[in-house]
């Protein structure tokens, strides 16, 4: 094949067209180098994502905390939470903890 032949084929006019060079090579620039290319939003989208699922996480928690607060207004509801979460007790009481051995030998 001679360089003449190369030269009159459909496939080589196209790809020498200064008009596909130029938008090939925006649209790699675009891509990878700029500073607002896919790979930057990629990276964006994935944080986004996470800071999501953090928020939705604490959502919860406080709804849960919330509950908790409620439940609390009850004065006997609050001796119990003291009693389990901190092993508080009355005057002339004693508390045994219990532990179970869950490893199976």
């Amino acid at each position: 094949m001679s360089l003449k032949s190369i030269k009159n084929k459909t496939s080589f006019k196209i790809a020498t067209n200064i008009y596909v060079i130029i938008l090939s090579v925006f649209i790699i620039w675009m891509l990878f180098f700029d500073e607002n290319s896919y790979l930057t939003h990629r990276e964006f989208n994935k944080e986004i994502n996470d800071l999501e699922t953090w928020i939705s996480y604490h959502k919860n928690k406080i709804e849960k905390d919330k509950q908790t607060i409620k439940k609390l207004q009850n004065t006997t509801q609050l001796e119990r939470y003291a009693r389990e979460k901190y092993l508080m007790k009355k005057e002339n009481e004693d508390i045994y903890i219990i532990e179970f051995d869950t490893i199976q030998k």
